[in-house]
């Protein structure tokens, strides 16, 4: 049983790894220790939080007339007290007043507001993706923006080269061809590379911008497999190692409009510049800003360059700050001790503690590297429940109830030290209230693991986990 158990990883592993180079491989097996990843966390006092609005950075007394507000109707939290001047103070971004927060869960409710905002485009279109699909999805989409091209609409689209790499090149030539201007992330191909080639280093953010008033982000790529919802059958899971085909992919993504747009669209177009594309043609990219609605949103993006990941350095604080609940969803969970610690340490001072995870996966070695940690997180009283019928790719937490993230961001080592990533945290109880019943939803829809019953998986389960274990930092 062990020989079957050994030979049956090796082959996955074979699978999924076949196509790195052996020198490559070499490298990855000299990796047995991982580094620290964020900086000290520990509560200390720091200056008041400062939010800007749509004419800028508003009063002291404003800011915090609108924080007490939100944390007037909320439950005892420490996540205003404790965490927001540390989230500031880590991320650098602002936390910005006056916006309007849509949530969208599927890819048919978040492709068609996708739609809508695209064909009412007047000055430009910016769109970030990681998986681009040469299928009905994707060529829907390419339609979509040759069309607004040709009115005068100016396209820039940035699409990740490993994301990519099985879409032909004659889908983008037709792009380049109507005018869209298309930067490729970071090339496979190093005779491509227009900076310093490192290979491991992806875009993984989805983002689209419209006019620069409208935003959207979260999970979603663009790809038939979003074509069903995620609570009836209809669309199909990729052939991969592990999935099941015909099963609808569950993932989350976010309408934004307000001054928080306009930090998305710095972000972008910080991507275009790094990766030295080609000068964008002049376009109104930073509209006056306009009050929107009533949600506070901060944008917090992630990349390799910087020293540690920001939207995990973040999450880490909010979840040491909790004091009531913390509830996450996540697609490839892949712990690092860090993280394991932060959701121990909540869950023993008394916070309820849910993680929401796969039950089935395109990626097997992940699934498997973060199963390793159950045991551990069980014992500490962690609350684990597996989405059933679906491919989970959503990459939600909402905290306490009030602090909400919803982003590109997976709980593994690729995002936290090779992607770049995108988040949207946004703040106060109403729209804690909608995620917390998406949550909800979710849940009933879930297993629940008890350690009685992980400690009788069988031994062909344990050998997986050990062995994807050992590849974790580089899946």
């Amino acid at each position: 049983m062990v020989s079957r158990a050994l030979k049956s990883a090796r082959r996955l592993l074979h699978l999924h790894l076949r196509h790195w180079p052996a020198a490559f491989l070499f490298v990855l097996a000299g990796c047995s220790s991982l580094p620290t990843i964020v900086p000290d966390l520990a509560r200390r006092p720091g200056p008041p939080v400062q939010l800007e609005g749509v004419r800028g950075p508003l009063s002291s007394a404003h800011s915090k007339a609108i924080l007490g507000r939100l944390e007037n109707r909320s439950p005892d939290t420490g996540i205003f007290d404790h965490h927001l001047a540390r989230e500031e103070a880590i991320v650098g971004s602002p936390l910005t007043a006056g916006n309007q927060v849509r949530l969208l869960q599927d890819g048919p409710t978040t492709y068609q507001a996708m739609f809508a905002a695209i064909m009412a485009a007047q000055d430009h279109i910016n769109m970030e993706t990681y998986i681009l699909d040469d299928d009905e999805v994707g060529q829907r989409f390419a339609q979509a923006l040759i069309a607004k091209q040709a009115e005068g609409v100016q396209v820039n689209l940035i699409r990740d080269s490993v994301g990519t790499r099985d879409t032909p090149a004659a889908f983008f030539q037709q792009l380049t061809d109507s005018g869209v201007q298309v930067l490729e992330f970071n090339p496979i191909n190093p005779l491509l590379s227009r900076k310093e080639w490192t290979l491991n280093q992806r875009d993984h953010r989805k983002l689209l911008i419209v006019d620069g008033r409208t935003a959207f982000l979260g999970g979603i790529n663009i790809s038939g497999v979003y074509s069903g919802g995620s609570f009836r059958f209809g669309s199909r899971a990729k052939p991969d190692e592990g999935a099941a085909p015909g099963l609808a992919w569950r993932d989350t993504d976010l309408q934004l409009q307000g001054p928080v747009v306009a930090e998305l669209q710095k972000l972008f177009l910080s991507t275009w510049e790094n990766q030295k594309g080609e000068p964008l043609p002049a376009k109104n990219y930073f509209p006056p800003p306009e009050h929107a609605g009533p949600h506070v949103v901060r944008a917090i993006g992630s990349s390799p360059d910087e020293s540690f990941s920001l939207i995990y350095a973040t999450l880490l604080s909010a979840i040491a700050s909790a004091e009531v609940s913390v509830n996450i969803t996540n697609a490839y969970f892949a712990p690092d001790p860090q993280l394991l610690d932060a959701l121990e340490a909540a869950a023993r001072r008394g916070v309820d503690v849910t993680l929401i995870l796969p039950s089935q996966t395109d990626s097997w070695l992940v699934f498997h590297a973060g199963r390793n940690y159950y045991d551990r997180l069980l014992r500490a009283g962690v609350k684990i429940h597996e989405r059933q019928g679906v491919i989970l790719h959503s990459k939600t937490a909402l905290i306490d109830g009030v602090w909400a993230t919803v982003g590109s961001t997976n709980l593994d080592w690729r995002s936290f030290l090779h992607n770049y990533e995108l988040n949207a945290v946004v703040l106060g109880p109403e729209f804690g209230n909608q995620v917390q019943a998406m949550f909800a939803k979710d849940l009933a829809a879930s297993d629940a693991i008890t350690l009685e019953q992980w400690q009788r998986r069988a031994l062909h389960l344990r050998l997986k986990e050990w062995f994807a274990r050992v590849w974790e930092y580089w899946l």
